[in-house]
């Protein structure tokens, strides 16, 4: 143990008592509180400057958290019951329940419209579902998590997430919005597989490329009906903290004009992650430095508020979502179809999950691609395979080279293909070596053909033998749709924390750029939709919450 730090001090800042890592700071964000003296020996001042020349600055925290100078030129101030920042999926439905409350809320939106991604967001219908099964439906994603997530956030999802989504529904619907409850529909497998007796309210805003952004931008012109006044262009800069340590309101530029928003009864974060910063990506993911994401505007500008007004980022281990639901049918993405990298090489079984083939394609080659081959016999062999398989007819959807009207796909997104021979597949799927390519799948029939595979032990009851032309292959791309959980620690009531577990009175955060939802590796798929849901869920019981203050 070295002198300089206590046991307490390593369990403190997630046990970690190194030179050159920056204790709490390096994990989690938060501002270690000063020893009150000078180190005791030469190592520990060597360590400090090691530290200090690493990225981190003098009190332990990354460079991006390094805290700017006060904002002294404020133009103007207005005066609010709650201050929303970001009018995403969490925020315009946190603005708009506030105000239903009546309270006076402003909406603060760094872009000229609201920006949100996805489509399907996930509630329990209580009245219709067994509570028990509630009850293991939220241990199971605690499961799924690893025992992570603070169980509380989840009853929270459970318990308000079918009001509340079925609240946005009708609220997104009279602005305008594409939205209809699709109900259990996405939902069928989980609970055959776990025989649940539950119900959903799930929100679809589509069909692609009509999304969620859209339906938000609908949902605003409703909270301004309500009396919400929302600010575009209007980029959040500085949270706003009394001598207390209570955070009274906000400043943000619009234009080269400083404004500062006072707020009485709260401030309310909802800025999402932080994938788009590429300091904070590779200092907390550095593992995801070569897969590319798929949102932008995400630049922890939240969390870096938050930490600044005394908050602290959640412990490392961060769950990032890196799908591709558009290549190909999303129905299909996880049937145990033939699997290689890019350069032709089979990799790993195939009946691991999509959204977990991330973990696999980090290399600067690979950069989350792959691709699935089968053969034009895939509706039979394949009839037993979990998932719904798409006809030849309507696979053409997702067919660049096919000239037809095109349904609910993203086309600059879609990458199936089809070829009579497995070289020409190959080149059409951007395979870079064709000779191993024809050779892997020479080994996997052959491998159908014993009837076992010694190579990467996929069930025999999924080895079916790609020998017949026309051949069929997706080219799968996965990049980050979010990261999920990578966000501030807060508590139970989504209020920001010190690094000492208090409440920062007049903070709050929801959605993404808060944590204690997740916690494992990637995304669980559990519960479809479950993200837009619990940022649709978290947004409408804070509003209510403050607005009733």
């Amino acid at each position: 143990m070295s002198e300089g730090i206590s046991r307490r001090d390593l369990l403190k800042f997630g046990g970690i008592a190194a030179a050159g890592v920056a204790g709490a700071g390096a994990l989690n964000g938060c501002s270690p509180k000063s020893t009150g003296g000078k180190s005791k020996n030469a190592a520990g001042d060597a360590a400090t400057e090691k530290t200090v020349s690493a990225g981190h600055d003098r009190t332990g925290l990354p460079r991006f958290f390094e805290k700017p100078a006060a904002i002294a030129d404020i133009k103007e101030t207005k005066d609010y019951d709650v201050v929303v920042i970001g009018a995403g999926a969490p925020g315009v439905p946190c603005a708009l329940a506030a105000a239903e409350k009546g309270a006076r809320v402003a909406l603060i939106q760094k872009e000229p419209t609201a920006s949100a991604y996805g489509n399907s967001g996930s509630g329990i219908d209580l009245a219709n579902s067994d509570p028990a099964d509630v009850a293991s439906l939220i241990d199971l994603m605690m499961h799924e998590s690893q025992h992570r997530p603070n169980r509380k956030l989840l009853q929270m999802w459970a318990e308000k997430s079918g009001e509340a989504v079925k609240w946005v529904i009708e609220r997104s619907a009279e602005g305008g919005a594409q939205v209809v409850d699709q109900g259990n529909i996405q939902h069928k497998p989980m609970l055959a597989k776990f025989g649940y007796n539950l119900s959903f309210v799930t929100s679809y805003f589509g069909p692609k490329p009509y999304t969620v952004g859209d339906g938000m931008i609908a949902l605003c012109a409703v909270a301004e009906k309500a009396g919400v006044e929302i600010f575009y262009s209007c980029a959040a800069e500085q949270l706003v903290v009394d001598d207390s340590g209570k955070v009274t309101g906000v400043i943000a530029k619009s234009g080269k004009t400083y404004l500062q928003f006072n707020a009485n009864n709260g401030v309310v974060v909802a800025t999402g992650d932080y994938q788009n910063d590429t300091d904070m990506l590779n200092y907390y993911l550095p593992d995801m430095r070569h897969m590319g994401p798929k949102q932008s505007g995400r630049t922890g500008d939240g969390q870096k508020m938050i930490v600044w007004a005394g908050g602290c980022m959640e412990n490392i281990a961060h769950t990032k979502m890196l799908h591709d639901f558009d290549a190909g049918p999303a129905s299909m993405c996880d049937m145990p179809f033939l699997r290689m990298k890019m350069n032709g090489e089979r990799f790993c079984c195939e009946t691991t999950e999509m959204s977990l083939m991330n973990c696999y394609l980090q290399s600067e080659e690979d950069q989350g691609n792959y691709v699935e081959i089968y053969d034009s016999e895939y509706m039979s062999k394949a009839a037993e395979f979990p998932g719904k398989l798409i006809d030849p007819e309507e696979l053409k959807n997702w067919m660049p080279e096919e000239k037809i009207e095109r349904k609910g796909v993203l086309e600059s997104f879609i990458g199936t293909f089809k070829a009579d021979t497995l070289e020409e597949l190959a080149k059409k799927l951007e395979i870079t070596d064709v000779a191993r390519f024809v050779e892997t799948i020479k080994r996997f029939n052959e491998l159908c053909d014993e009837g076992s595979d010694a190579d990467f032990g996929l069930p025999a009851k999924y080895l079916k033998k790609i020998d017949v032309p026309p051949y069929y292959g997706t080219h799968r791309h996965v990049r980050m749709s979010s990261i999920a959980s990578g966000g501030v620690r807060v508590n139970d009531n989504l209020q920001c924390v010190t690094p000492e577990g208090e409440a920062i009175e007049g903070l709050y955060a929801i959605g993404n750029v808060s944590g204690g939802f997740y916690g494992g590796i990637d995304y669980p798929l559990t519960v479809f939709g479950i993200n837009l849901g619990h940022n649709y869920t978290q947004g409408y019981v804070v509003g209510q919450t403050l607005g009733s203050k």
